[in-house]
């Protein structure tokens, strides 16, 4: 799990809240990045009121759980969490429990009836007042018509920047040198297997000013490394002004002093342009890294998942990217066992692989999700062979990944350090811009007067597996 949950330990509850100390608070983040700049958020929202943070659950008088409901596993996770502390209140050791997130959004009112002890529910678009419904519950009251909070979503992402604040306020849960940049939410794709548009709502960008303006706060508050997400990144702008602005977006961003790393996740292929690559390869703060989910490689597959691209213009856009930006990167996701994917198509994706040699790869296999259209298509795949699949395609990726890897050996590069490796003196855990934080491989470094949020040249010197380990040869900075 990500964000501030504490191991359980059945023990006593904290001390007493101090004179004027409204109580503490903890958070639970499941899922994705985008869900841990959401959790940041409410944590700034409780901190206001006067609740006091606190990264263990024992002993809290308020345990928030945002949610993840992307796909059954993660569904699963998050109602396991919530039995859990839901557990703890049982036993004592937690006050009140608000459940938001996709999960909670999924499920509203059923959530309730799964798990009668939570107190507040409360949807995706409901999260700006979690505030106001923890004062009301810390405050002993029980006024709320309702136990779940469902709101609409806006029409747009629109704030006034002439009053207060022009962004959210967030309480940071990532180092202070990382930070993500939510730059949108919702999506307009609507691919046959995925949720998310009916849970998130379609595709709103946020103002581009504001973003620059929490860029700036960003990293006057000691980022060195910003990550922009969305659920597509690629088309932000586009139900602004009918084109993608992320190229104007990265021109901006690249102006904002301090920032060292700028980096993209979740750039979905059709709008990953000509100007986009050039913006790239151009600047001297964007990586060249490029997370570029694709799904598959195979026509009728993509037609079927409604993707609205073929391997043609796949494999003209990677050659593209390649021969644009020099030491690219690229990440991208594949999903076996799609209804109707034959063994020669997968055969095909598995070529498609190894011919690409994608630097990073996320395998999953397909999972029916309710609701969704893939489920009324004919062809299933039995879930025993979804699951070969997905282990043939990762073991072709190992070879290629632990190959790359080998060939970083001798390379000098920055690598930004993240922090000491627990219990072993002058060892550090560090990234190269080849790797994006907690999804990718790391690179372990020794040596004497480095700190977290470093960028210290090093040379790798060996591959460990996923990972790689390098000896400092300059000074950090």
């Amino acid at each position: 799990m990500k964000g501030s949950r504490g191991k359980h330990t059945q023990q006593e509850p904290g001390p007493a809240a101090s004179p004027g100390d409204r109580g503490s608070f903890s958070i639970i983040s499941l899922g994705c990045p985008k869900n841990l700049v959401d959790s940041e958020q409410i944590c700034a929202q409780l901190a206001d009121i006067g609740l006091r943070f606190t990264p263990r659950l024992e002993g809290t008088d308020l345990v928030v759980i945002n949610t993840c409901g992307f796909l059954a596993s993660a569904r699963e996770e998050s109602l396991k969490t919530i039995y859990e502390v839901l557990e703890l209140k049982r036993q004592g050791f937690v006050g009140k429990v608000i459940v938001t997130g996709c999960f909670a959004q999924y499920e509203g009112e059923k959530l309730l009836e799964r798990c009668p002890g939570v107190d507040r529910v409360v949807g995706v678009w409901g999260e700006s007042q979690i505030a106001e419904i923890a004062e009301e519950l810390m405050d002993g009251g029980s006024q709320a018509e309702s136990r779940v909070l469902l709101p609409a979503p806006p029409e747009n992402l629109t704030r006034c920047c002439g009053q207060g604040t022009p962004f959210p306020s967030r309480m940071r849960l990532t180092a202070p040198h990382v930070a993500y940049l939510k730059i949108a939410e919702g999506c307009d794709r609507f691919c046959t297997f995925c949720t998310i548009p009916k849970i998130r709502g379609k595709y709103m960008s946020r103002p581009l000013e504001e973003l620059v303006a929490e860029a700036r706060a960003l990293a006057a508050a000691g980022t060195r490394e910003l990550v922009l997400i969305a659920q597509d990144t690629s088309y932000y702008g586009v139900d602004l002004v009918g084109k993608s602005l992320l190229p104007e977006l990265l021109r901006r961003l690249e102006e904002v002093e301090g920032l060292e790393w700028i980096r993209l996740l979740y750039l979905y292929p059709t709008h990953v342009t000509g100007e986009l690559i050039d913006t790239v390869a151009a600047s001297q703060r964007v990586v060249p890294y490029l997370d570029l989910p694709l799904q598959h490689s195979e026509d009728r597959i993509l037609r079927r998942m409604n993707r609205q691209t073929t391997r043609a213009e796949i494999e003209t856009l990677l050659a593209r990217i390649r021969q644009t930006i020099p030491g690219v990167v690229i990440r991208t996701t594949l999903m076996v066992g799609f209804p109707g994917e034959t063994e020669e198509e997968f055969e095909r994706l598995c070529e498609f692989v190894r011919s690409q040699r994608f630097e990073h790869l996320g395998v999953f296999a397909y999972s029916p999700e309710p609701d969704t259209p893939s489920l009324r298509l004919d062809g299933e795949v039995p879930e025993a062979e979804r699951n070969r699949r997905a282990e043939t395609l990762l073991a072709i990726q190992q070879k290629i990944a632990f190959a790359w890897n080998d060939a970083q050996v001798g390379k000098t590069l920055d690598v930004l350090i993240d922090l000491p490796v627990r219990g072993e003196k002058g060892v550090f855990v560090g990234r190269t811009y080849a790797q994006a934080p907690e999804i990718d491989g790391v690179v372990y470094v020794t040596g004497k007067g480095i700190r977290p949020g470093q960028l210290v040249p090093c040379e790798i010197v060996a591959r460990h597996g996923y990972d790689l380990i390098a000896a400092p040869v300059g000074k950090p900075r």
